[in-house]
């Protein structure tokens, strides 16, 4: 037997007599370490004539290879023993009475959520979804969204790397030679990917599936992303977003139904709202909606006429989104409105720091989280 197959044998047997972790980490290193005994060997082939190394270069490597596996494979049968013992030391016993524990609770922004849906079935409203990672034509350019416009510069919204291959026309977009939309300008960066800064995608996809001669009812509460954060902003927020899509639609119609909702949600009938002429890319007109408050021990409570406070942004649709949707602007008209759900929950539930909603803090969810079998207010109806 010469002399590499001795340490061969001696090395694998003392992988094998390894007992832990430890004492096999103490082989490795002695082998394959830095002065361990086959790197030693190693460093000899440099010093052999090229017909030795012919000969002795595979041996060598061979010896490492065989001891490098067995040290791997060692170590996996010892990690399998280490789990097996774990597994076998850490029980849980499921005869065990259930008392001490405590029970769950809903995050107030899920019942709030199961709240919108209640109030708005109500009024005829389904509810509708979208992806949160959206194109940029979606999430900007279909909704009106200019490209000089602040909210697409990226302290503001999270992108992702652009694609180099990825075609210039977003998903769901109809390039044309006329219109805004339909610009090479427009359609520049369409196919560009971003985490979305609204849920008002949703409602150019409910009009693209709708067909363009249906009409549409439908909320779209989701996570929305943008780069802000502090005691009112977060990274992440939850948002509401409301369409409809008819004939004959007017502002009248919008400035009932959101006071119908406010009334219910705050189970208050003394809501008083004020709208205030304001601006957004896809509605014309637009109005910020007020709602009245009062004071009541030094806190603003919805309801009564203190003061006024703004909760939601709304308006008619305008008509390149209509457009952009597959509708007719002509034949079909429509108004949209949006809110933050994490600021209805913090107005309706008396909490002051938006922060403490993701904070994961058992305390907190414990004194204003929801039993998991509480069902939304109103449930018998907006008239109830």
């Amino acid at each position: 037997m010469t002399d590499l197959d001795q340490m061969r044998d001696n090395l694998l047997a003392a992988v094998e007599a390894s007992g832990g972790l430890d004492a096999l980490d103490t082989v490795r290193v002695g082998a394959l370490g830095k002065q361990g005994s086959i790197t030693a060997l190693l460093k000899t082939l440099g010093a052999m004539s090229p017909e030795q190394r012919l000969v002795e270069g595979p041996r060598i490597q061979g010896l490492r290879e065989a001891v490098t596996t067995a040290i791997a494979e060692r170590k996996a049968a010892l990690d399998r023993a280490d789990l097996d013992a774990r597994l076998a030391r850490e029980t849980l016993d499921m005869t065990l009475p259930a008392d001490g524990i405590g029970a769950g609770s809903v995050h107030p922004v899920s019942q709030v959520m199961d709240e919108l849906a209640e109030i708005f079935a109500d009024l005829g409203f389904a509810v509708a979804t979208g992806p949160e990672i959206e194109d940029d034509w979606h999430n900007f350019t279909a909704l009106n969204i200019p490209e000089t416009h602040p909210a697409r510069a990226m302290h503001d919204t999270f992108y992702f790397p652009a694609q180099p291959e990825a075609s210039t026309a977003g998903a769901g977009q109809s390039p044309s030679s006329d219109g805004e939309l339909g610009s090479p300008r427009a359609a520049l960066d369409s196919s560009r990917m971003l985490l979305r800064t609204h849920t008002s995608p949703v409602q150019i996809r409910a009009m693209k599936a709708a067909g363009g001669d249906k009409p549409i009812r439908i909320i779209a509460p989701g996570r929305t992303y943008r780069s802000d954060s502090d005691a009112t902003h977060t990274p992440m927020f939850h948002q509401v977003e409301g369409l409809v899509i008819d004939k004959g639609i007017t502002l009248g119609h919008l400035k009932w139904t959101l006071e119908t909702f406010l009334k219910a949600f705050f189970e208050r009938d003394d809501i008083v709202l004020r709208l205030r002429p304001s601006y957004f890319p896809f509605t014309e007109p637009s109005a910020e909606v007020d709602v009245g408050f009062s004071l009541v021990n030094g806190k603003r409570v919805i309801g009564g006429s203190d003061g006024w406070m703004e909760v939601l942004g709304s308006g008619m649709v305008h008509r390149t989104v209509i457009e952009a949707g597959g509708y007719d602007p002509d034949e079909w008209q429509g108004f949209a409105f949006g809110c933050g759900i994490d600021r209805l929950a913090m107005l309706k539930y008396g909490m002051d720091d938006l922060r403490a909603f993701f904070d994961g803090d058992i305390r907190w969810l414990k004194h204003y989280g929801f039993a998991a079998l509480d069902v939304p207010t109103l449930s018998g109806g907006v008239g109830a």
